[in-house]
């Protein structure tokens, strides 16, 4: 394997890739990809949001986070609905895989405790302050 000589955000980029593939492997049961989880994650720790909020939190384009929802929407996952503003529309999860969700949930938390195994607890808390830190520019 290639050293990063020294380049975190490439050996960031590489870690990053590593777990998402990971991931997927993780949630194909299920017929979901780490992108798809993403929007998921989001909903179910926030609830029911616009799709301009959802994109904005997860730093993803706005034709990328469209097209996912579209997908999601098709198998089930989510639901859309107008928001107060007729412009505005309302993600949320489907009432129908709610209890899927909560199981793909603790899945996910369980591999990512799993590939944090080689770190304490006081390294885990460094590792979020530093990540965190990386692009904030203000």
């Amino acid at each position: 394997m290639l050293e990063a000589n020294g380049k975190p955000i490439h050996l960031l980029k590489q870690k990053v890739r590593y777990l998402n593939k990971q991931m997927d492997e993780r949630l194909r049961e299920y017929g979901l990809y780490h992108s798809q989880w993403s929007i998921l994650f989001c909903l179910y720790h926030n609830g029911p949001m616009t799709l301009t909020a959802i994109w904005q939190y997860l730093h993803v384009e706005a034709p990328t986070v469209t097209r996912t929802i579209k997908r999601l929407e098709s198998k089930g996952w989510v639901y859309r609905k107008q928001g107060d503003d007729k412009r505005e529309k309302i993600i949320g999860i489907a009432d129908s895989v709610y209890e899927r969700v909560v199981e793909v949930a603790a899945i996910v938390e369980a591999f990512e405790e799993e590939m944090l195994i080689g770190l304490s607890k006081e390294q885990q808390h460094e590792l979020i302050q530093l990540l965190m830190v990386v692009g904030n520019k203000e």
